[in-house]
């Protein structure tokens, strides 16, 4: 967490991206680290992204034992 709704997150293709959380999100979904999440990278900008979602346990649990990640 690096504040004002900003996270430095590490996405599946290795790039260290700066997150931003969404409107929606900010106070509905408490993110931390070590929590699957899906991001968007911006168009114009390789290094920063936008945090979409964020997985519960059970849906990380679900997805590991299925071999999606």
């Amino acid at each position: 967490m690096l504040g004002s709704f900003h996270i430095r997150v590490r996405s599946s293709d290795g790039v260290t991206r700066l997150g931003r959380i969404k409107g929606k999100m900010k106070r509905r979904a408490w993110i931390r680290e070590g929590d699957v999440i899906i991001i968007t990278p911006w168009s114009f900008q390789d290094e920063k992204c936008d945090i979409v979602y964020r997985y519960t346990p059970p849906q990380r649990d679900w997805l590991r034992k299925n071999h999606y990640i």
